[in-house]
């Protein structure tokens, strides 16, 4: 038998469309990293990408479990001496819904270049509606607790 390497002129891409309403965050942000990077594929090659462009809906109410709404911190610095920025879960939802996904999906991709080419195949919105319905997404089932 003979190991086929897959490369970006050979890989068939589809559109996917999770749902994470009620989902919990963590869970559900393995499933699209692994759609991502195209591990549920016979043809995985790590070192090209070879997974599926995600649409993410409803991002503004994925579940937390215990009480991390309150406890999770989010850190950012401004790069000047003082310039240190935390804030709960719940607050960073309320500025930014998509951003609680996208970080967790971002951390679970490789920090190279093949991960920076992954996270712009990930289409995160907060509501229902999004734009790539000529694409013609297959809904999938995010895991769950």
């Amino acid at each position: 038998m003979k190991t086929v390497m897959g490369s970006k002129l050979t890989v068939q891409r589809n559109w996917v469309v999770i749902d994470l309403k009620d989902k919990v965050l963590g869970r559900a942000a393995t499933t699209i990293a692994t759609v991502l990077r195209g591990k549920h594929k016979p043809t995985f090659t790590p070192h090209a990408d070879c997974g599926d462009f995600v649409v993410v809906i409803n991002a503004e109410k994925v579940r937390l479990t215990g009480n991390k709404w309150k406890d999770k911190q989010y850190t950012h610095h401004t790069m000047h001496p003082g310039g240190l920025k935390q804030f709960s879960a719940e607050k960073a939802v309320a500025r930014h819904p998509t951003r609680l996904v996208e970080d967790a999906v971002r951390r679970m991709l490789p920090r190279t270049a093949l991960g920076r080419a992954l996270m712009k195949k990930l289409k995160i919105y907060a509501g229902e509606t999004h734009p790539h319905a000529a694409q013609k997404p297959a809904a999938m089932e995010a895991a769950n607790a």
